[in-house]
């Protein structure tokens, strides 16, 4: 059970569970200053780590290459880690071979897609109307990249936070979806998120697609426009993990569980909206992201403002840290990485897809910790996605159905988890080293957990 002490906070009640149990109390945890982060500073702040006899002391990270190696060489205990960090270590294409595992999800969304205002305008001369919609496709830019390709212009370059970030995929998917070949017409370079701003206002990068609060910093900054959230090109999208090594995962399981619990009662704290501005002050602080609290309060408070000058607009599930189960990591979003990192040339090996996936997330640890809080949970570990555009029911789930949040993409997609060699020849725009025979050979979907229809579809769901 879980009830609620004087300030607000989650308080557990699963009767004892001494300290000394723990295979190890005192923690480091790595971060990447992003708002994201949450779940990790709210534990730690609030005492949601302490209350599970958890010392913690969090890392600040300049980048995620840093998070990548401090965990796989055991200089962190654990960290808030992209969501395709784990799936590229079960592929081997890591620059240390150390498999990694994600125990939870830290929540969804939170990106956007920013470009410099020099970009923007250009953009503008071409198609006035057409930049002046919301959500603003690339469309435009397509038209300019032609342009600039004729009169012998250097290509764009845009940047990524890392190459199997879902920034990297999301770009691409933008791109790709009007027509642009990532690999072909445009350059994308790595930059760790604190760096993107200076960056673009440098002119070195025409745009870069980065979470909060760095968009939002480049706009009011005057230094950038934003095009398209992550919202808005794939709803409630994964985006970060908890992250571990496998082997410390082996050998510390009740400290696993216990960080589990902790993070999950951050977010059930986070998403209630009278959290927020406080949330977004525990954030602001130097050793955290460090940024001007106004400029986290933004997206924390589920607003955007996508041009210099102009004001915030609602922008609802922008950043989703427990509802419509966010914290759980399900496979079939590990699997859909999969099929990222093969669209796009990462690997040139085929694998079974799915084992990889299942290698990658373990949602057992979320269940564990649902049933102890009497929280609904899925009972599935894989479903498909683009089905729904707005809010649905996930019928297996126990001990009641789910609420779950729309998961429509921007170009009409769907993703079926029983056929991920089927989604990757759906796209005209790919860059792939392994034929799509050699993989659909190799995949014949077996799941531990069989992927069925996950419910029906209610209340505006398309």
């Amino acid at each position: 059970m879980v009830d609620k002490s004087a300030n607000g906070r989650p308080r557990l009640s699963l009767g004892n569970r001494p300290g000394e149990d723990l295979e190890q109390r005192e923690l480091t945890l790595g971060f990447v200053p992003l708002t994201d982060c949450a779940p990790l500073v709210v534990a730690r702040e609030l005492g949601m780590f302490a209350d599970e006899h958890l010392e913690v002391t969090l890392s600040r990270e300049p980048s995620w290459a840093n998070i990548r190696d401090k965990v796989m060489m055991g200089a962190l205990d654990g960290a808030q880690m992209l969501a395709g960090m784990p799936v590229a270590s079960q592929l081997g294409i890591t620059a240390v071979r150390r498999p990694l595992i994600a125990a939870l999800s830290l929540g969804l969304g939170g990106n956007a897609i920013t470009v410099s205002r020099r970009l923007f305008e250009r953009m503008r001369e071409v198609d006035a109307e057409a930049v002046r919609h919301r959500p603003r496709t690339a469309g435009v830019l397509r038209t300019l990249i032609e342009s600039d390709r004729r009169t012998g212009r250097p290509p764009l370059t845009f940047a990524v936070v890392y190459p199997v970030s879902s920034h990297n995929y999301e770009l691409r998917y933008w791109l790709a979806a009007a027509g642009i070949d990532p690999d072909r017409d445009v350059r994308i370079v790595v930059i760790p998120p604190p760096q993107m701003v200076a960056r673009l206002r440098a002119g070195e990068i025409d745009g870069f697609c980065v979470g909060e609060p760095w968009n939002s910093v480049a706009v009011q900054g005057g230094h950038g426009h934003v095009l398209i959230t992550s919202d808005q090109l794939w709803r409630h999208k994964p985006e970060k993990v908890l992250g571990v090594t496998q082997e410390w995962a082996e050998r510390h399981p009740l400290t696993l569980r216990a960080l589990v619990r902790a993070l999950m009662r951050a977010g059930q704290w986070l998403d209630d909206p009278d959290h927020r501005e406080q949330a977004a002050a525990l954030l602001a602080r130097s050793e955290y992201v460090g940024v001007k609290e106004a400029l986290l309060r933004l997206p924390l408070t589920e607003q955007m403002i996508y041009d210099p000058g102009e004001s915030a607009v609602p922008h609802p599930n922008f950043n989703v840290f427990q509802r419509h189960a966010a914290m759980f990591p399900w496979r079939s979003h590990a699997l859909w990485f999969v099929t990222q990192i093969y669209r796009w040339g990462q690997v040139d090996t085929a694998y079974d897809m799915t084992a990889v996936a299942e290698m990658a997330y373990r949602p057992e640890y979320y269940r564990e910790a649902a049933a102890a809080f009497g929280w609904s949970c899925p009972l599935i570990d894989y479903k498909p996605e683009g089905l729904h555009a707005g809010e649905w029911q996930l019928a297996q789930a126990v001990p009641e159905p789910l609420r779950m949040g729309a998961d429509a993409f921007c170009d009409g997609g769907r993703f079926d988890p029983q056929d991920p060699a089927g989604y990757l020849e759906s796209f005209e725009v790919a860059t792939p080293r392994v034929t799509l025979e050699t993989l659909r050979h190799m995949n014949q979907f077996q799941p531990s957990r069989p992927a069925r229809t996950a419910g029906k579809a209610s209340d505006g769901a398309s």
